[in-house]
């Protein structure tokens, strides 16, 4: 998985709270889930963050509702400052489970300490777990043929180190990027299409990612855009801001094959492309 200190030297902390919860209940289904926080999300899903006793150290966001026709997808999810507090991101990772996917971030909610790049492997496993587990309350419910893993700045860092897993379907690195490119084949284990989203120059790791961009794998699908908001994106604005909308559609046609949400993303006439809000490259696509 790479050099585990890597990620501990993080671009930097991504300052403020995000939105507290709105309620607080305790479910009956499943003896597992410990403690539900509901808060919305723009998708068809009521959404919100539960924990599980089978894993610890990470928060589970997810619709309240499991559908029963509908497989969710896995994102594991890494905190910016490689911070231990599932819930620091809680406002883009509810977005993203109302559309239909299990987000999982490293880290319990309001927790405090370290994480590292093994939690979000850790993440992937427990999903596959409960997947097919006896009484589970997952059992059949997440199509874990579809991985995504991401991370703001030294969760970004995290995703690098896991990266070379056969079982993910798409990288995405939001403000983040190597601090050294004088090994052009750092970015070698990278397998899976990569989506960077950065705060455009102002952003603290702006020129990290541009280097990382250079290096990419030939031949490897990747996208890459900035909007300038600065390190710290649009995660504290209800929902993700622009970085959920965005996200959102990445997740839908890497994890759910939407063509529609494809558009934004693909060719010279995508949607991103025509906005002058964004400055975006395109790689393979």
């Amino acid at each position: 998985m790479g050099n585990r200190n890597l990620a501990r030297r993080c671009l930097a902390v991504l300052a403020g709270p995000l939105m507290a919860a709105a309620l607080v209940s305790t479910p009956s289904a499943a003896a597992e889930t410990e403690s539900v926080e509901t808060f919305g999300g723009t998708g068809p899903y009521e959404a919100g963050y539960v924990t599980d006793w089978r894993l610890r150290d990470h928060t589970v966001y997810r619709p309240l509702e499991l559908p029963d026709d509908e497989p969710l997808p896995v994102v594991a999810w890494g905190n910016g400052a490689c911070r231990a507090d599932g819930t620091w991101f809680e406002n883009i990772l509810t977005e993203f489970a109302s559309h239909g996917f299990l987000v999982i971030a490293n880290g319990r909610p309001g927790g405090s300490g370290s994480t590292d790049a093994e939690m979000l492997t850790e993440a992937v496993d427990w999903a596959e777990s409960a997947n097919t587990r006896l009484f589970s309350e997952y059992r059949g419910r997440i199509d874990t043929d579809r991985v995504a893993v991401m991370g703001q700045s030294c969760g970004g860092l995290e995703t690098y180190e896991v990266a070379d897993d056969p079982r993910i379907t798409t990288t995405v690195i939001w403000n983040s990027g190597m601090f050294s490119d004088r090994d052009p084949h750092r970015l070698s284990h990278l397998h899976a299409p990569v989506a960077y989203f950065t705060g455009g120059p102002s952003d603290i790791a702006y020129e990290n990612s541009l280097n990382d961009w250079r290096d990419l794998p030939e031949g490897l699908p990747a996208f890459m855009g900035h909007l300038d908001v600065g390190h710290y994106g649009t995660f504290p604005e209800p929902d993700g801001g622009e970085y959920g909308r965005v996200g959102t559609a990445w997740l839908k046609w890497y994890l759910k094959d939407d063509a529609e949400a494809a558009e934004l993303f693909v060719g010279d006439d995508c949607g991103l492309c025509a906005d002058p809000e964004w400055d975006v490259e395109q790689k393979n696509l």
